[in-house]
């Protein structure tokens, strides 16, 4: 029986024959030029629909598995975390560059976050996300490491999930406007988690050891 094929970013959909993908695309930001190459390819491999997913991606639907390769090679771009044990993705939010709520720029942020971090393997899936103001278009709180921008520099969030059992994160510190600080917290996040022994989502260690626990382990406080 045909399964997903993590190595080559593939997806087994409904009919159990053929395959999603999603190149990825950080942030969900791209260009004109990447667009036409996705439509390209599509049209080129008779992909008949395309689905703008949840974690700014791409996605071409009913790829056959002997296409696989061939289309990827074609779209000369990377496979978008969609599957594994890793981090999935970092959603991100128009920030200061373009939205007239923002108050910092999740933009530079997440994308430095994301080339970072984007596909580690990890006990289980995380997802991230960067907003730029409290309003939270990047689903923040819903997210395994969140970090939205207040008008003083940011709140970083842990421990938040969707999913058949959701979880609203927990707040797990503040901090000034630059990056720097916000991406070294994240680092001691992610080094705490692979290190921890747990193979569970970072919101059921939060529930069980409590924030207080969980942020004395982490930040030394």
């Amino acid at each position: 029986m045909k399964k997903d094929i993590l190595e080559k970013g593939a997806i087994l959909q409904r009919d159990r024959e053929t395959y999603a993908i999603a190149p990825h695309i950080p942030g969900g930001i791209t260009d004109t030029a990447t667009l036409r190459k996705i439509c390209d390819v599509a049209d080129r491999y008779g992909i008949k629909e395309l689905k703008i997913t949840s974690a700014q991606r791409i996605a071409l639907m009913g790829v056959k598995e002997e296409d696989l390769d061939t289309i990827w090679a074609d779209l000369g771009e990377r496979p978008g975390a969609a599957i594994g044990l890793c981090v999935r993705s970092v959603k991100i939010c128009p920030g200061t560059t373009w939205c007239k709520r923002g108050v910092q720029d999740s933009v530079a942020l997440g994308l430095k976050i994301d080339a970072i971090y984007h596909a580690m393997e990890l006990p289980n899936k995380m997802k991230m996300g960067v907003s730029g103001c409290m309003i939270n278009c990047a689903e923040t709180m819903l997210k395994d490491i969140g970090i939205s921008g207040t008008p003083k520099g940011w709140r970083v969030y842990v421990g938040g999930n969707a999913g058949a059992r959701p979880r609203i994160g927990d707040v797990l510190t503040d901090t000034g406007p630059g990056d720097d600080e916000v991406l070294e917290i994240v680092a001691r996040v992610v080094d705490y988690y692979k290190s921890c022994g747990s193979e569970q989502r970072l919101g059921r260690i939060v529930e069980q050891m409590g924030i207080e626990a969980f942020r004395k382990a982490v930040m030394g406080e």
